[in-house]
């Protein structure tokens, strides 16, 4: 079924003319085709075939932004046919982004050497949580796993039990994940653009999360000073960063880390006198208790309305439902409206596009069976009949 022309991710043309194969449902590296989508680029998702009735994984209609500017097709990469048409449709692509299992894409013909040589100029991106060597890399997981072994968990504040908590989103994924193979990705699209040849990006997760824990293994790698919860400033060791409920039992955050924010804070809250305290360690406790009784004494949002713009670094706690009623993100058009044939009209977080204009139209969800495939096998320079004839062997629907 031939796709809506009105349907479109908007005028985010920053990667116009970049064509992204993606082989992923999941994870990572649909956060990174998410991301590249939403800047312009041509991100073509290549799903399996119902093969012998096999179960898909076919995430929730508004998951990944719902296929937002993306087209589609399915192939079976187990068959020859298959094989060869991936291969076809590479020999035009800029970028391929995968997630199976290290060394399984390679097993089925369509690992980076065997598409450098149908286009030496190719992006290969390999997703994984471990990566691509090492003793745990033929490991199973996810998000939790990787911010697990990445030292996440044992850095935040633990739960009622003592164990660590599960954090409320999925940052190795996503931060860990699917934003390094983004910048991994652009900066070998730049290599490449100065007439080199493409390259392989083996992306783990678990490194990834490193990255974003990199304050603290270093302070501990430079130091030996462990960064457990409430043992440096920012695993909470002092009460200038920290979280504090309100008289209507909301909470708000502060990070009042710089002296003269830590100052002010204090002269608001009404106990100036403890402003020359702030890194003291025998005076936390009392700071921290004097500081609870004040936010008390006001509902957050009261202290919301009197403390962010008076250069406090304090801000709400936000609830699902309250961040996306929020005027300031309501401004900054974070959220977009969406369709879908049998769920009907809902939003979604929209586009970041740092840089590009974020104003998205209405974006008509397509049914979940519907594909793009006689396009984009034309457009590969396979006929009519090939594409019949791969239909009928199951080799792409």
């Amino acid at each position: 079924m031939e796709r809506d022309r009105t349907e479109s991710a908007g005028p985010n043309g920053l990667l116009a003319g970049v064509t992204v194969l993606d082989l992923s449902s999941v994870g990572p590296a649909s956060r990174a085709s998410r991301m590249l989508a939403d800047y312009g680029a041509n991100v073509i998702k290549i799903g399996p075939t119902a093969r012998k009735g096999a179960v898909q994984i076919q995430p929730p209609f508004h998951t990944y932004g719902a296929g937002r500017g993306m087209r589609q097709l399915r192939i079976d990469l187990k068959s020859g046919s298959g094989r060869a048409t991936l291969l076809r449709l590479a020999a035009g692509a800029d970028v391929l982004i995968e997630s199976m299992r290290p060394g399984v894409a390679n097993r089925l013909g369509i690992g980076f050497e065997d598409l450098r040589r149908v286009n030496p100029g190719i992006v290969y991106c390999s997703t994984s949580g471990y990566g691509q060597s090492g003793p745990y890399s033929a490991w199973a997981g996810h998000d939790i796993n990787y911010l697990a072994v990445g030292g996440f968990l044992d850095c935040s504040e633990p739960r009622a039990d003592g164990g660590p908590p599960i954090p409320g989103a999925t940052v190795a994924d996503s931060a860990g994940g699917g934003m390094q193979a983004v910048i991994a990705i652009l900066a070998a699209l730049v290599e490449r653009g100065d007439g080199r040849q493409g390259r392989y990006l083996d992306v783990s997760a678990t490194d990834g999360v490193l990255s974003l824990m990199s304050l603290s293994i270093d302070q501990y790698l430079a130091t030996g000073e462990v960064a457990r919860p409430r043992q440096t400033l920012l695993t909470g060791r002092y009460a200038c960063y920290d979280l504090y409920r309100a008289r209507d039992g909301q909470w708000l955050s502060v990070g009042a880390i710089e002296p003269h924010f830590f100052a002010n804070l204090c002269r608001e809250l009404g106990v100036p006198e403890l402003c020359e305290h702030q890194l003291d360690d025998d005076r936390q406790d009392e700071l921290r208790a004097r500081f609870r009784a004040a936010f008390a004494a006001r509902d957050r949002d009261d202290w919301v309305e009197r403390l962010a713009p008076a250069d406090t670094c304090v801000a709400p706690v936000y609830s699902i439902p309250e961040l996306v009623a929020d005027r300031h993100l309501r401004e900054r058009d974070a959220f977009m409206k969406a369709e879908h044939p049998e769920h009907g009209a809902f939003e979604q977080v929209a586009p970041v596009l740092a840089g590009a204009h974020r104003g998205q139209p209405l974006h008509r969800v397509r049914p979940a069976g519907e594909t793009d495939t006689d396009e984009l096998l034309q457009a590969a320079g396979l006929t009519r009949a090939e594409i019949d004839g791969l239909r009928a062997d199951g080799a792409v629907e």
